[in-house]
């Protein structure tokens, strides 16, 4: 982790908005979960966001997670080194995110590999880890393990197919958005430019 000293002014305000946003309840359930996918030879960490980085922060348990994900010999990461060098660690996170991405979670849902390794923003790591279980649990493939309840299922494509005639109806209707044009008449409307009539 980076030796910084404390942060004051604006600085400090956003780091306090950041970590108002981590929550311990899912930490419990995304290290369950984490434990249950790798398998039972994995180490659970004590309670606290301090400890849950430390936990995943040199690489290893996330690599061992998206490899997990995936079949027998189609893992994405296919070496992963036991190493104390920092840059190395950092390279597993980097393969993670990667592995991640190419596994189907969006880019917006994607921490930045600072965010776990000084511990800027662990919720942007929950998140990131909640996108890979739902997504995993969507795609109902096998290799999911654990309770389905944990993640949400994410929302499938629903296809519409039209007949040529339904198309052919559509385009002669003015669609609510566009307004109405029932009751539109001139009546009782005087030419502009005229005076009006006050009684």
């Amino acid at each position: 982790m980076a030796n910084r000293g404390p942060s004051y002014g604006l600085s400090r305000e956003v780091q306090e908005k950041i970590e108002q946003k981590y929550d311990p309840d899912l930490e419990q359930r995304l290290v369950d979960w984490i434990v249950a996918q790798c398998g039972g030879n994995l180490e659970k960490p004590q309670p606290g966001k301090q400890n849950f980085q430390t936990w995943l922060m040199d690489g290893t348990i996330l690599c061992r997670l998206i490899n997990s994900l995936y079949p027998r010999g189609k893992e994405p990461i296919k070496k992963i080194p036991e190493t104390q060098m920092a840059f190395k660690q950092m390279e597993k996170i980097s393969q993670f995110l990667q592995a991640a991405e190419a596994y189907g979670v969006t880019t917006t849902d994607i921490f930045q590999t600072v965010d776990l390794w000084e511990g800027k923003d662990m919720a942007a790591v929950q998140r990131t880890l909640m996108a890979l279980g739902s997504l995993a649990v969507t795609k109902d493939d096998g290799q999911y393990k654990g309770d389905r309840d944990w993640f949400h299922r994410k929302a499938q494509g629903y296809r519409r197919e039209f007949t040529e005639e339904q198309l052919r109806q559509g385009q002669s209707l003015i669609g609510l958005q566009m307004g109405s044009n029932r009751g539109a008449s001139q009546a009782g409307m005087t030419g502009y430019g005229m005076h009006r009539q006050i009684m």
